[in-house]
């Protein structure tokens, strides 16, 4: 769906404050209450709004170390894929999954409390996935950037 200058209002205001009650926002965006309940409705049922959530320290949490995870499978059947990510969403320390194109097959983030948690998380999980050839794995030393909110705006300026 095609997404107007209010949609693009309504998303970068949720993006910003994702508890804003309905008659802020409509004010923000210039709407009635009610034409902007159902604009969000619209934007919830096409899918573009996916969902609400509180954003959680990993650190706070006791998760100190981010690990970067690429995963090689014994190949790219459609069963051997399934089998997979089917076993990868039971795992609660993985924070991403991507099916990738390239050298790896897949490529995680996942949260660990440590390097003896991380031992763990490799051992009990990663390696006990089904068709796994292949694990290499990295630790973030610093996160720069990690963005929920993207950029709707085309005339935003560019990263330079």
């Amino acid at each position: 769906m095609p997404l107007d200058r209010i949609d693009i209002a309504i998303l970068e205001a949720l993006q910003k404050d994702g508890r804003i009650p309905n008659a802020a926002l409509a004010e923000k965006v210039g709407l009635s209450q009610s034409a902007c309940s159902r604009r969000l409705d619209n934007l919830e049922k096409s899918g573009t709004i996916r969902g609400y959530h509180a954003r959680l320290s990993n650190a706070a949490l006791g998760h100190q170390m981010t690990a970067i995870v690429h995963i090689s499978l014994s190949g790219q059947f459609e069963k051997t894929l399934s089998d997979f990510e089917a076993a990868i969403k039971r795992c609660p320390n993985v924070l991403s999954c991507h099916l990738m194109s390239g050298e790896y097959d897949y490529i995680l983030r996942i949260a660990a409390k440590d390097l003896v948690d991380y031992e763990r998380i490799h051992k009990e999980w990663l390696s006990a996935m089904p068709h796994v050839t292949k694990i290499n794995s990295s630790f973030a030393l610093r996160e720069i950037v990690d963005r929920t909110a993207v950029g709707l705006r085309p005339e935003m300026p560019s990263c330079r």
